[in-house]
């Protein structure tokens, strides 16, 4: 997809999202537009399909499709290859031309058969191996809500404006080389995160954070097995990683209803089949969903110092992913339990790479008992990236990125990296932003493990040791810049001539009040 045509497609879904801007808040209009495009998505694949098997048949536009026969043959069909079925008359775009009616002839009201279908979606899959990922996916999407209008024909006027403009927009899925929808929906939430605050930057990680994640989990692998994400928001750390190697895999964990739909939603948009994702909703310390699995990669960005039961849930001290270090994460601070469960769940030979803040780097107490096992003990910390501050929507705070792995081919050392000075981002308006030469400069320095002046080093463990097992990361990469000496003698010569200049003036001053008859200032 060429920048010119993604700048059109963005400016089309601004528009949208204009509709409802005034009415309701952010989070719930973006629950509004990614659902239709999920919709119109879905129904441009059937009807894609459906053709395909029509092509030797006398009809072979599924739209024109009548014949109950047919019609039941490409239902079996579809569930067995798309995982839910559509009849033509519930197609997208039959929707929206019903919703352009003329009104003088026949109705527009399209609210009832609407909600029919949305519903219908979910039930044809009833029974079938996608059920599970297909249950309650339109749940957000009340189009009964007075916010988006206080009665049913201002609804429905809304509604058929929202349909409108998405079907003006051809997410070309016959392209196999396009990801318009996959652009599309990327582009809405990060623009919802950006407008909505803490809200919506809680299920979404920054591109170029996301782009480091990726590629250090893949570093010297085209193909990996599985790829997982305990706190995987609306899922598209998990599908970043596809773009740095070819998975098999993709598994995720989430708490917050609604962004478990986005993130089930979000991997079939970007083509991935039922029966290789496997999304779950519930906590995952206190539920872990997928606890017998180990996986080769493993990408998460959980939430900053939340809070967890610890040790007032007993069953966590005798809880294999914690039992081992013999301290349990503070009530108050989760990030190393989100730690100790990614490094139970990371197969032999796998990489994990998660965000935090710098606290996990130095905090004292339970987690410095913690730190020290997992580098003493377990050494399986293979690298500390420090990212520059206020890049994260909702907190300002600078965060790190810890990369851990149970057989490290370099196990006597960890690389330190210092990619929080101003030379290595951008301010972009209230953001700092990472550029690709940031993004590149991080990972080639990490995979040839480098020592360069003032961005990073490599520490021995005994170097390590030798603090203590603090991880902060000046300790280890030396960002001091020296102030320039300064020549007093210099200083004083400018100093006299700036009193021989500053007497001239004033020479000049009374001189030129004298001539227009004005008292002087001295």
């Amino acid at each position: 997809m060429s920048e010119d045509q993604k700048r059109q497609l963005e400016t089309q879904l601004w528009g949208i999202a204009n509709l409802l801007r005034g009415k309701i808040s952010a989070d719930d209009y973006r629950d509004y537009i990614l659902g239709f495009i999920f919709y119109k998505y879905l129904s441009e694949k059937q009807n894609i399909f459906a053709n395909n098997l029509l092509e030797t048949e006398k009809i072979k536009e599924y739209t024109q499709l009548t014949d109950p026969e047919m019609l039941e043959a490409v239902k079996e069909e579809s569930l067995e290859k798309l995982g839910y079925f559509l009849q033509p008359g519930e197609l997208f775009s039959a929707l929206a031309a019903r919703g352009n009616a003329d009104t003088e002839t026949e109705s527009n009201y399209i609210l009832e058969d609407l909600k029919a279908v949305l519903n219908h979606i979910e039930q044809s899959t009833m029974g079938t191996d996608s059920e599970e990922d297909f249950n309650a996916l339109f749940e957000d999407l009340d189009l009964n809500s007075t916010k988006i209008g206080r009665t049913v024909a201002a609804r429905n006027a809304v509604i058929v404006q929202i349909l409108n403009h998405l079907n003006k927009i051809d997410f070309k899925l016959g392209d196999l080389e396009s990801d318009v929808l996959g652009d599309a929906y990327e582009y809405l939430i990060g623009k919802f995160a950006a407008g909505a605050g803490k809200s919506a930057g809680e299920f979404y990680t920054p591109q170029q954070v996301s782009k480091i994640l990726a590629k250090l989990v893949t570093t010297g692998k085209t193909k990996i097995k599985s790829v997982y994400d305990p706190t995987c928001g609306s899922g598209s750390l998990l599908l970043r990683v596809a773009k740095e190697a070819e998975i098999t895999e993709f598994y995720g964990q989430e708490l917050n209803r609604t962004t478990y739909n986005l993130a089930r939603m979000n991997m079939i948009l970007h083509d991935v089949h039922y029966r290789d994702f496997s999304i779950q909703q519930e906590d995952t310390l206190e539920n872990p969903q997928h606890e017998n699995l180990r996986f080769e990669a493993i990408v998460a960005n959980p939430p900053f110092s939340a809070h967890w039961k610890g040790d007032d849930n007993p069953l966590n001290s005798n809880d294999a992913r914690f039992s081992q270090f013999g301290r349990l994460a503070p009530k108050t601070k989760a990030d190393f339990a989100f730690m100790q469960h990614m490094l139970f769940q990371l197969a032999d030979n796998g990489i994990m790479a998660s965000v935090f803040p710098h606290g996990v780097l130095f905090r004292g107490g339970a987690e410095g008992v913690i730190r020290e096992y997992m580098i003493k003990d377990m050494n399986v910390l293979d690298a500390v990236i420090g990212l520059p501050a206020n890049i994260f929507y909702g907190t300002s705070i600078p965060t790190c990125i810890v990369v851990l792995k149970k057989c490290r081919e370099q196990n006597d050392n960890v690389v330190f990296i210092d990619a929080s000075g101003a030379d290595h981002f951008i301010k972009l308006g209230n953001q700092n932003e990472l550029r690709e030469e940031d993004v590149e400069a991080i990972i080639e320095t990490y995979r040839t493990r480098e020592t360069k002046d003032k961005y990073s080093y490599v520490a021995t463990l005994a170097e390590i040791t030798e603090n203590d097992y603090n991880l902060n990361i000046p300790r280890y990469v030396d960002t001091f810049e020296e102030e320039e000496s300064i020549n007093l003698d210099e200083v004083a010569e400018e100093l006299v001539q700036l009193d021989s200049e500053l007497k001239s003036n004033e020479v000049s001053l009374i001189s030129f009040c004298k001539e227009l008859g004005i008292k002087t200032p001295f």
